[in-house]
């Protein structure tokens, strides 16, 4: 997932010569890897719906974070939600900012580094590609229950309404998409929510993007654009709240993925500069 750019008419097919080390694949090879390892990563997510788990061990594992949060005194979801479903514009617009913006700025953080700072791309992209790889693990040992879910009493929810009364906000308020078409229920597993990626991607295209903001010329746009990057990991917890798609604590398992991408995408790099380091005459 990591390359270096070669020089010379040897170099294989889909390097950048033009490029120094660490650059990344052509455009065109770049969007063939990254389309093709997300369409990997989906199809082995989704590869049997939701009903290959248990509702009930996706619940079980639900009041599990529950009591945990409770226990910590921090299990405010409920709360953050019901403050502020009075507004219905102020939910849509947060239904609107939690399907779009995921991957929107995730792809345009890809391209800015690409195109602006393509010596620093290869290890950015190889980050996040391991840390979407690692979700899976999470995905498969703890199946949750995302709070929406709780009082839903089709298929897959709980119908807990009386004690868990949350709002899936794109069914009931409206939005541009939807998990519940009996369509995407069998396809998408409906419980792959710890860590969350939303929050683990926000991350990530922050920590990529604030660096490239500085040393720029202190004008009101470049300030403006330094808010807005900070801004966006905590703007994407309040979204994945409000909208009953995630506990806060499904935030903290996407932090702790991304670390462990970050970990594992160096020890790639060092393994591939060792291996394509010229041997000793």
């Amino acid at each position: 997932m990591v390359e270096a750019t070669r020089t010379g008419p040897e170099s294989p097919v889909g390097l950048r010569p033009e490029r120094g080390p660490g650059s990344g694949l052509h455009w065109w090879a770049e969007v063939l890897l990254v389309l093709g390892f997300y369409a990997v990563y989906s199809a082995i997510r989704n590869l049997f719906g939701s009903e290959s788990v248990s509702p009930a061990d996706a619940l079980a594992n639900a009041e599990r974070i529950i009591e945990l949060e409770k226990a910590l005194g921090l299990y405010v979801e409920l709360d953050v939600q019901q403050a502020f479903l009075g507004s219905r514009w102020f939910v849509q617009s947060w239904n609107l900012f939690y399907g779009t913006f995921h991957f929107a700025v995730t792809v345009f953080a890809l391209v800015w580094v690409y195109r602006r700072f393509p010596h620093l791309y290869a290890r950015h992209r190889s980050t996040f590609l391991c840390t979407t790889g690692l979700a899976l693990v999470g995905f498969a040992l703890f199946p949750l229950m995302p709070p929406r879910l709780l009082s839903d009493c089709g298929e897959y929810g709980a119908c807990l309404a009386a004690m868990h009364p949350y709002v899936d906000t794109v069914a009931d308020v409206g939005g541009l998409w939807s998990f519940d078409s009996g369509t995407m229920q069998k396809v998408s597993n409906q419980y792959a929510a710890m860590p969350s990626l939303h929050f683990a991607w926000a991350t990530w295209s922050s920590l990529v993007l604030w660096p490239t903001l500085q040393g720029t010329s202190p004008s009101a746009r470049a300030r403006v654009a330094q808010v807005l990057v900070a801004a966006y990991p905590p703007a994407t917890l309040f979204s994945v709240v409000v909208t009953g798609n995630h506990y806060w604590l499904d935030a903290v398992g996407g932090l702790v993925v991304l670390v462990a991408g970050w970990l594992l995408s160096t020890l790639l790099v060092r393994a591939w500069v060792r291996a394509h380091q010229p041997s000793a005459a």
